[in-house]
């Protein structure tokens, strides 16, 4: 079983990342996984594509990825991200809310660019809002692209360190309270897993109290193996998940070419795919 290659956490073109749906799980086949999740900021509009478009034998775990508030454990509030799997989309509670984020954030999106637009930048906020999927939740990154098409910045990540974390065109949202959240997602069937909880070079992050308080109102795991988080940062996470009994998973958190990480740069070991899978009433893993 270990050549099985699972990755549960990426993006499709109904969020922030660059390959549609289908793209995405075709992309998954070639890349050698047996199993992926899409997981797109605050939606399950990807699923259906997904589903319709899945490669024979590839495994394929229906999800989002939540924008939460939580405090840090040091006397802050600060934004965590909840990956939520295998839950029931047409929840009532659930529905409303990812409505709410997904207006949110477009709003917010379009009150960015409008500033940049103010003050001389290149940028069409008319033309940006129109290239998104109806109803898509709207992301920094389509920003990002935007200027990069401007030719005011060459890629993503120099448009976030220059223009798009903090500063004067940045814009704030109000987040599901985590706890919140977590209840939501499992009286809606599914799983919860906590993704890159200790990735500092994200941002503030949350002490280990705060994950023992998340486990204790049913955060099922923790995103260990991912990207942004380093040797130390994992050996000690792993840990805490020991500590707690909880899920690890491990995931690329593949944006298509947003981002520079490929699919299954990071993975999830079968049997804490198959405790995932045992947990949640919400929705079974499709097979291609």
């Amino acid at each position: 079983m270990d050549d099985v290659v699972i990755d549960l956490h990426t993006h499709s073109s109904e969020s922030d990342g660059t390959d549609s749906p289908a793209e995405l799980v075709k992309a998954a086949a070639r890349a050698g996984l047996d199993a992926v999740a899409i997981t797109d900021h605050d939606t399950a509009a990807g699923w259906a594509e997904a589903a319709a478009a899945l490669p024979p034998g590839l495994r394929l775990v229906r999800g989002a990825e939540l924008s939460c508030s939580s405090p840090d454990g040091y006397g802050h509030t600060i934004t965590v991200h909840l990956l939520a799997y295998l839950y029931d989309p047409t929840h009532a509670m659930l529905m409303k809310e990812q409505s709410r984020l997904r207006e949110e954030r477009r709003h917010r999106l379009q009150k960015m660019a409008e500033m940049m637009q103010a003050d001389g930048f290149p940028i069409d906020p008319v033309d940006l809002m129109s290239r998104l999927p109806f109803d898509a939740p709207a992301g920094r990154p389509h920003l990002a692209q935007a200027l990069i098409r401007a030719g005011v910045v060459a890629s993503v990540d120099e448009a976030f360190a220059t223009f798009l974390t903090g500063g004067q065109y940045y814009v704030g949202r109000t987040d599901t309270p985590v706890e919140r959240a977590i209840e939501m997602i499992t009286e809606a069937g599914g799983v919860t897993v906590l993704a890159h909880p200790f990735a500092r070079s994200r941002g503030p992050v949350v002490a280990p109290a705060v994950v023992r308080s998340l486990a204790e109102v049913g955060l099922a795991g923790v995103e260990v193996d991912h990207p942004d988080h380093d040797l130390e940062t994992r050996r000690s996470l792993r840990l805490l998940a020991d500590e707690l009994g909880l899920i690890v998973t491990g995931s690329s958190d593949y944006h298509g070419t947003n981002k520079t990480v490929r699919l299954g740069a990071e993975t999830t070991a079968p049997e804490m795919l198959d405790a995932l899978a045992e947990r949640a009433t919400g929705g079974k893993i499709l097979v291609g």
